[in-house]
């Protein structure tokens, strides 16, 4: 098992099976136990990882850097702004380059169709694993992290009433990649799922297929509602979060006609007593959420981010 992972791409979780996602959540909840013992973990004892960024990130990069170092090796930050990509320079041969340097690339490209066809590029000629950071389609790393967590908090995943539901934000426009990859995952792990969103901020039709598909083959349900109050009924665990719309196309309305796609203290009251909010952070609050949720008895969003750490780790020693 170990030796099929090492050297592989981690692009998309779809690429992995259920037992090779299990190492990884394995080796994730092995190395926190370790980190808060303090117990010194080289397990990439010199090994160096370029990081190339398109855009910002708080959780992503310092997970990345913090969690080689942690592991005894070291990771080189490369705003993509800087290098020779903006002046053109080919995926193919930034892929080759960077790989012959170092242990592995690791990339965040969010652009909607560039970013995940610019990894797959560089993964064609890199001699090293490409890590993907988020991009466009998918954000593993976020899915990974929120799947331990569930596991730690509710100790199981099969049967678990899960919702996934489109919030107001004004932030930023933000891509589908962290609820296209729990739409994807969380079915395979045998959890009953709703995708809740206004009409216009739908996902692409394969996923819901294949979210359909994966929740039939491990005993799941999968259902897409349109109405925010019944994705909370009997939720045991609810993430509210913006994300555009990937077609551009959106209904003849505001933005701001949905404002009402609000986390609230009366919503919450509708799911389970001992329901769990969760959200990849950052939140738009006060618009996506309520200050008296995420900051209330419910919310597990510090937790889910730390695990951004562990299972990064996990990630690169399997990987690397």
């Amino acid at each position: 098992m170990y030796k099929t992972l090492k050297g592989r791409h981690f692009i998309a979780l779809r690429d992995f099976t259920n037992m090779e996602i299990d190492l990884m959540l394995e080796t994730s909840s092995d190395l926190k136990r370790r980190f808060y013992m303090d117990e010194i973990t080289p397990l990439l004892q010199n090994k160096t990882i370029a990081l190339m960024f398109f855009e910002q990130s708080t959780r992503t990069r310092n997970s990345m850097e913090m969690g080689i170092a942690q592991l005894g090796g070291h990771a080189n930050y490369l705003d993509t702004s800087t290098m020779q990509i903006s002046h053109g320079e080919s995926a193919k041969d930034t892929g080759i380059i960077l790989s012959s340097f170092g242990h592995g690339i690791a990339c965040r490209h969010c652009v909607w169709e560039v970013g995940n066809a610019y990894l797959r590029e560089m993964a064609k000629y890199a001699s090293r694993p490409i890590i993907n950071l988020q991009c466009d389609l998918y954000h593993p790393m976020q899915g990974l992290a929120d799947l331990m967590t569930i596991k730690e908090v509710k100790k199981k995943t099969e049967g678990l009433n899960l919702s996934i539901i489109w919030a107001f934000a004004t932030s930023h426009k933000k891509p589908i990649s962290v609820p296209l990859e729990q739409a994807l995952l969380f079915p395979r792990y045998g959890m009953n799922v709703t995708l809740a969103h206004p009409e216009g901020f739908e996902l692409p039709d394969w996923v819901i297929e294949e979210a359909k598909a994966n929740a039939e083959k491990y005993h799941g349900t999968f259902r897409v509602v349109h109405d925010m109050d019944e994705a909370f009924k009997n939720a045991d665990i609810v993430i509210p979060k913006n994300w555009g719309s990937w077609s551009g196309k959106i209904p003849d309305v505001s933005i701001h006609d949905f404002k009402d796609w609000k986390c609230t203290e009366e919503r919450m009251a509708l799911a389970n007593p001992d329901v769990c909010y969760m959200h990849a952070l950052p939140a738009d609050r006060g618009n996506e959420v309520e200050d008296r949720v995420i900051d209330g008895n419910h919310s597990i969003v510090y937790q889910e981010a730390e695990n951004r750490l562990h299972t990064a780790k996990a990630v690169m020693a399997l990987l690397l």
